[in-house]
């Protein structure tokens, strides 16, 4: 018997179509999608090295401080410092009159107080200010006339620091030696400075208390005397004790020292 030949035929041709559209397909958008991407994209030109850049405005970092205003009125009760600041060792700019009426403007530091004084910040304490003005302070029968006995220590001395030793000369005639301008530096060689000599400590007592007493109409700041030492500035604190400084003279048991502002008694 003889064999029968297998013959192998070729795939039917829509086999054929069915399998070459992927083959087309894949030959066709290969190269359509590399195009794409290169066709669209657009260069993007670098910037200008050479440019300037804008700044933005500046932002205000806070609304000013406003300048200080006077926002009331006070009055001096005695002969008043006006200061830098607000301490007993700023500098002095002027002193006020009692009864002299100040501008503030609310300010305050402790026991201080700020003024528009000459059209500048300044200070004065406030223990003496007060809202109404002072009575008129009697001057109690304080004479200012020449004293009997000569006036000669008052050469280069200021208005109140001869005011002083015109009173003093009156109530107290039994005093016989003064001791007013000399140099060295100090109230002294400024003139506002007088030494009253004394022979005993109970009339020493008797011209402290006086002088203290009537220290507005005589422009006085500061007493001195047996080692203590009184300011106007801090007249309710009384007496304040001294350092000793090692003789009679120096820690004032011989004499009242009395220190005046310049012309602000009368």
């Amino acid at each position: 018997m003889v064999p029968v030949g297998v013959a192998a035929w070729p795939d039917r041709a829509d086999d054929i179509a069915a399998r070459e559209p992927s083959a087309v397909l894949g030959e066709v958008q290969r190269p359509v999608a590399v195009s794409r991407g290169l066709g669209e994209r657009t260069p993007v030109p670098y910037p200008s090295l050479t440019a300037t850049p804008t700044l933005p405005e500046p932002t205000p970092t806070g609304t000013p401080t406003p300048e200080p205003t006077v926002t009331g009125h006070m009055y001096a009760t005695t002969a008043l410092n006006v200061r830098t600041g607000p301490a007993e060792d700023a500098e002095v700019l002027a002193v006020l009159a009692r009864g002299t009426k100040v501008g503030v403007t609310g300010a305050t530091d402790g026991s201080w107080v700020q003024i528009i004084y000459d059209d500048r910040l300044s200070w004065v304490s406030g223990d003496y200010l007060s809202e109404t003005a002072p009575p008129p302070e009697p001057d109690a029968g304080i004479s200012f006339a020449e004293c009997e006995s000569g006036s000669a220590v008052e050469a280069g001395l200021t208005p109140d620091a001869i005011r002083v030793h015109r009173a003093v000369c009156a109530e107290f005639p039994e005093v016989s030696s003064y001791g007013g301008l000399r140099g060295g530096g100090g109230e002294h060689s400024e003139g506002r400075a007088l030494d009253i000599m004394v022979s005993g400590s109970s009339l020493g007592d008797a011209i402290a208390a006086w002088v203290r007493d009537h220290h507005s109409p005589l422009g006085v700041s500061e007493v001195i005397w047996a080692q203590r030492i009184w300011t106007a500035e801090r007249s309710s604190d009384g007496w304040r004790w001294m350092e000793d400084r090692g003789s009679d003279t120096a820690n004032h048991y011989d004499h009242v020292h009395v220190t005046v502002y310049g012309n602000a008694g009368g």
